[in-house]
């Protein structure tokens, strides 16, 4: 896969489709590589006219690691957070959406559909807020505007989320800590067979595993705090699909970021948990919402 220099990192990303088609934007959600999107999801969206554009976000899979900020201490962070005092980051979701519109600059694209999942469509939503000239359409799938009066996660998921492998060492136990991770948050309407996903994820873990990005990557959510003000501001036409089973990020928060951004529709989906398993419905949704946006 290619690379570029994109707003003072090295972005890897992957391109398919003619260079003149209007562009669609994926952006992955926290610690996730951009082989997290299936490759069939994006050849649905390529078969419509379209051309998509996947990458690595800063600090995961083959796109520059910022080691020198350290892991950081997230309870503290998340102590402070729950007391309304700042946090401090090395970088926040504004500068992972600069990285996106950098990535534009680099591949000569004037703007793009804007797509995102969970931590990604909240950098999609910043991006749509802060480069509007940039942004065709937005798509915001299993996110949320970051307000705290939302519900929370179960002990459960957040247990499950925030364990590390019984060996990190050990490829294996790395996939098989995500397996359970998946088994916790996944889609109950939308099964995947175990050995497919199995597979996928063993794909994933030999392409780059690196915890400590995941950890800045969440501080910078948590340092990036409410966006309700500034979702307030989008004009772009704004499609918001969440899960109903959702267990991560309940359902109450796409309905929060659909209310909070003028005109947006809001698209529920049942028995969809926090994964891409429902990926044909959603590949038919973004299609839909980006051609209406021309």
């Amino acid at each position: 896969m290619p690379a570029v220099n994109a707003n003072g990192i090295t972005i890897e990303y992957e391109s398919l489709g003619a260079a003149e088609a209007p562009a669609i934007f994926l952006i992955m959600g926290l610690g996730m590589q951009l082989t997290a999107w299936p490759d069939p999801f994006c050849e649905a969206l390529f078969k419509q006219g379209f051309r998509v554009i996947r990458f690595d976000n800063r600090d995961i899979g083959l796109s520059s690691k910022m080691e020198g900020l350290g892991v950081p201490n997230l309870a503290w962070a998340s102590v402070r957070s729950w007391l309304g005092l700042s946090v401090h980051s090395g970088y926040l979701l504004s500068d992972m959406a600069a990285d996106t519109v950098g990535l534009m600059d680099a591949l000569g694209i004037r703007a793009a559909h804007v797509v995102g999942v969970s931590m990604g469509g909240m950098i999609a939503q910043m991006v749509a807020a802060l480069y509007p000239q940039r942004t065709s359409s937005l798509t915001s799938i299993m996110s949320t505007t970051g307000s705290t009066h939302l519900p929370r996660p179960s002990g459960e998921v957040v247990k499950t989320l925030l364990s590390r492998p019984t060996n990190p060492r050990d490829p294996q136990s790395v996939v098989d800590h995500y397996m359970k991770l998946f088994g916790v948050i996944g889609s109950p309407g939308f099964p995947i067979e175990e050995t497919e996903l199995r597979q996928r994820l063993e794909k994933s873990v030999l392409r780059s595993y690196y915890p400590a990005g995941s950890a800045r990557q969440l501080l910078a959510i948590i340092a990036s705090g409410d966006r309700t003000r500034l979702l307030a501001t989008i004009k772009a036409p704004t499609l918001v699909i969440h899960g109903v089973n959702d267990p991560l990020i309940p359902v109450e928060a796409g309905k929060d970021t659909a209310a909070k951004i003028t005109g947006a529709k809001l698209q529920l989906v049942q028995g969809m948990g926090h994964d891409m398993a429902a990926w044909p419905l959603l590949a038919e949704a973004i299609v839909s919402r980006c051609r209406h946006a021309w």
